[in-house]
């Protein structure tokens, strides 16, 4: 597929650190409950660590207790890439960023009591988080 950032395998490594290489470009994902944004309850916006692109907004973050920043909607639906996801025995759907193709996380039809019904659970080192002013 074909992204409006694409990058090779040696400029994505030299822009990212080895743990934001391998969970954003390689699909793995950080421990539960050690992400920076996990707590984080400002009002603000949440973008691609990879390209900036916007993603989330801090009023659709919820707390799931899962472990990891989950979130019932993306800021715009074509700003997310859903990918069925079939590793581990499971499927799953992948969560990617439209703009770049790097791994965000997962999505899930277990938000309960969220306005869609939807866990988009992201891992912290996927995303930036730029306060609101």
């Amino acid at each position: 597929m074909s992204y409006a950032v694409n990058k090779s395998d040696a400029e994505w490594r030299e822009q990212l650190g080895a743990e934001q290489y391998a969970v954003l470009r390689e699909a793995a994902t950080e421990r539960p409950w050690t992400g920076e944004l996990l707590d984080e309850s400002r009002a603000g916006l949440y973008t691609c660590a990879a390209c900036g692109a916007e993603l989330f907004r801090s009023g659709t973050k919820f707390d799931s207790h899962c472990g990891w920043p989950s979130f019932y909607e993306s800021i715009r639906p074509e700003a997310v890439e859903l990918i069925e996801d079939r590793t581990y025995g499971m499927v799953r759907t992948e969560v990617r960023c439209a703009n770049c193709g790097s791994h965000l996380g997962h999505v899930f039809p277990d938000g309960f009591g969220t306005p869609t019904g939807d866990r988009y659970c992201m891992n912290s080192i996927s995303l930036e988080f730029t306060a609101d002013s």
